[in-house]
């Protein structure tokens, strides 16, 4: 079996060198910081194909699957083809990541479009582009898309998202399947829109359900529990309304593990108790073998992901904290100050050497909660040493803003001692280049 990326805090290819300095991916991350920049975001290719292959072996149990990446977590061009490459699909939430896949001739079959507010443009885009399946979250989408689909003459392949009524024990901002949710069709809705569909709206074929119920989940019992719900959903629709539906989407979720402290299943785990629930609930009811479709995101990307930063000043708060800044923060890991995150670090030039002092390390932005990391443990730091936070592969470029018109760093993807840039660096032109001055203001250009 595969190594459970996601139950460790670094990337698998981690470790120390005879300089004391940190490598990933076979490079020492002090010279990629020399080289690029700081701050710097390291994504080890390694540990992406892991993550892909453990998920691959764990469903391997259950044939009829399909793995689909959760792209919101970090999608790039190069993401993609790495994504292509293991066979997966794509799980995409907007134009932007429809436009990418379409960019790198991905498989467009197996694309799925979500989100809960989707725009005409986009999901005339997803027509066009031919996405395999639509997951329609509410019912003006279902009018939208049945007029967008009758316009175009053709008929469109959809799921229905379900919120399944379970909460899992995670940040209250990312459950996403408990009942009071923006996401979804409620169960005592699905009547409704099932009867739409077949009575009124003929250019949408319904495929299957959704049923995704959050995200940095610890929990087992919660994905037997939702693929229950979903094939409870297939029977009563089969009894119902003589429909057997071919897809069931369990969404993913899956957590990681960002400090030791932190245990999260392994994928081999939860594919377990998916299938098992899958096997139980197809024989309860009586149901033909459906395809299984897993979201993973978080658990695929997150591991392999760190950011380099450069210690710049410091602040000790008489008889209180020691803040240490570093040249980059929320906007470019807004994750603490949103969910109140927590991470590991070291010192990547000095990995190795004594703990000398607790630290707070804040992040260069004009906002007092623009802290990274609280109270750890580091060897004595000074300006210019370089700080290596891990697990930060998920969500922080994704989320990264220009906040203080400040560029939004560079990506590298590394492999067997070779780096190459994957996301240029911004610059101020890059920052500047779309704004207009109306001819009225006398701007001495």
């Amino acid at each position: 079996m595969v190594e459970a990326v996601n139950q460790s805090v670094m990337p698998c290819t981690a470790k120390i060198n005879d300089e004391n300095h940190l490598e990933i991916g076979s490079c020492d991350v002090v010279e990629l910081a020399e080289k690029y920049g700081t701050p710097l975001y390291v994504f080890d290719e390694e540990t992406i194909r892991r993550s892909c292959m453990g998920y691959k072996e764990a469903f391997s149990q259950y044939k009829n699957s399909l793995m689909l990446y959760a792209s919101k977590a970090f999608m790039t061009k190069a993401m993609c083809c790495i994504i292509k490459e293991e066979g997966f699909g794509l799980d995409v939430v907007s134009g932007g990541e429809i436009y990418t896949a379409v960019s790198v001739n991905f498989p467009m079959e197996k694309v799925f479009f979500n989100g809960n507010n989707k725009t005409i443009d986009e999901l005339d885009l997803a027509i066009e582009s031919n996405v395999g399946r639509i997951t329609v979250d509410n019912f003006l989408e279902l009018a939208l898309l049945d007029n967008l689909a009758k316009s175009k003459g053709c008929k469109v392949n959809i799921l229905l998202r379900i919120t399944p009524g379970i909460e899992c024990h995670t940040h209250e901002y990312i459950q996403t399947g408990h009942l009071d949710s923006k996401f979804g069709f409620d169960l005592s809705q699905l009547d409704e829109a099932i009867e739409l569909i077949n009575e009124q709206y003929s250019n949408l074929v319904l495929k299957g359900l959704h049923g995704h119920i959050g995200s940095q989940i610890f929990e087992t019992q919660v994905y037997y529990d939702v693929a229950e719900v979903v094939l409870g959903q297939f029977a009563y629709i089969r009894d119902k309304y003589g429909l057997i539906l071919e897809d069931m989407n369990v969404g993913g979720g899956l957590g990681i593990k960002y400090t030791e402290s932190d245990d999260p299943p392994s994928m081999e785990e939860i594919a377990k108790v998916i299938v098992k629930s899958v096997s139980d609930n197809l024989a309860k009811y009586n149901l033909p073998e459906p395809r299984l479709i897993i979201e993973p995101g978080r658990s695929i990307i997150g591991t392999a992901g760190v950011t380099l930063y450069t210690v710049g000043s410091s602040k000790q708060v008489p008889e209180g904290k020691k803040y240490v800044a570093v040249d980059g923060g929320m906007a470019d890991n807004p994750r603490p100050a949103m969910y109140q995150a927590i991470y590991h670090a070291v010192v990547a030039n000095k990995v190795n050497a004594e703990t000398k002092e607790t630290i707070t390390i804040a992040g260069r932005f004009c906002e007092s909660g623009d802290i990274l990391i609280e109270n750890i443990e580091l060897p004595l730091t000074e300006p210019g040493d370089i700080i290596c936070i891990f697990a930060t592969g998920a969500y922080n470029y994704s989320m990264s803003s220009n906040y203080n018109r400040v560029p939004r760093p560079e990506a590298i993807l590394v492999q067997n001692s070779s780096s190459d840039v994957i996301i240029k660096r911004e610059t101020y032109g890059d920052l500047a280049a779309l704004d207009k001055v109306p001819e009225r203001l006398f701007c001495q250009l």
